[in-house]
């Protein structure tokens, strides 16, 4: 017998030397190949992440969190289809970049992997991607106000927020990015931002690091509602947020300390 990991499963399962490990076996059309074995590390990590966004209020029974897996950029990890609060390591299932899975065991998979899926092919420097639902935000993609920086956390902000109308390309739709042009379209409208929009839906957060990215959702969030906060103190006023090289400047020590709330945030979920 010999020992193979699945990387889209935390367990171990044997197989004999005469049987097929999961991503060699297919019916009509073949599964994609594993990226390789996962430390479980990892997969703790990127189930701790969603019951992290779930714990900060930006997602709730819906959204999702994705990270491109450590040795292999052409795949990315993802819970199977459920609420984030209640992920765990062993609901980890990997993906290709079409977003077919390697071996989903009969689990289901979220219909909005594409969003994943095709930032991760458009942009080489993502490493994990974050979809939530969180409620400050969605009111700016409904209106012409922009969202800007107003505090140091929230400075990747500055650099610009893009807000995706999927009916600009799709007409009138179920609102979800739930095909491989679609999500091409979403990946298109976020082209080098670190955040987008998606009008009367949601957004996205995008970073070089699973913690960043969460970082970056988190944060996304209450600026939100610090903007909101401002724009009624101010009577409607000019508000003076971060410029982009005040914002270029703050961000640089986010990236660096970002792991001192991922370590909270962890603790605070029992990670």
């Amino acid at each position: 017998m010999r020992l193979f990991r699945c990387a889209c499963h935390s367990g171990l399962s044997y197989w004999s030397n005469s049987a097929r490990a999961p991503a060699d076996v297919g019916g009509g059309a073949s599964l994609p190949r594993t990226g390789g074995p996962v430390d479980a590390s990892v997969l703790a990590d990127l189930a701790a992440a969603s019951r992290i966004l779930a714990d900060q209020g930006v997602v709730d029974a819906f959204g999702h969190v994705s990270m491109r897996h450590p040795h292999d950029p052409q795949r990315f990890l993802m819970s199977r289809s459920l609420a984030p609060a209640l992920v765990t390591p062993d609901d980890i299932m990997e993906y290709d970049l079409n977003c077919d899975c390697v071996d989903a065991q009969g689990r289901g998979s979220f219909l909005e992997r594409f969003i994943h899926g095709e930032i991760f092919r458009s942009r080489p420097d993502v490493m994990a991607v974050v979809h939530s639902h969180s409620p400050n935000v969605i009111p700016f993609g409904l209106v012409k106000t922009p969202m800007r920086a107003m505090f140091h956390n929230a400075a990747f902000v500055a650099r610009g927020v893009p807000v995706f109308d999927i009916r600009d390309k799709f007409g009138a739709t179920d609102m979800l990015v739930g095909n491989a042009d679609k999500g091409v379209a979403l990946a298109k409208v976020l082209d080098d931002k670190d955040i987008v929009l998606m009008r009367a839906h949601g957004s996205v957060a995008t970073g070089p690091s699973l913690p960043v990215a969460v970082f970056r959702a988190v944060y996304t969030e209450m600026n939100a509602r610090l903007q909101f906060q401002a724009a009624m103190l101010g009577g409607g006023g000019d508000i003076a947020a971060l410029d982009a090289d005040e914002g270029a400047l703050a961000d640089k020590v986010n990236l660096s300390s970002a792991s001192r709330a991922w370590d909270l945030w962890k603790r605070r979920v029992g990670f």
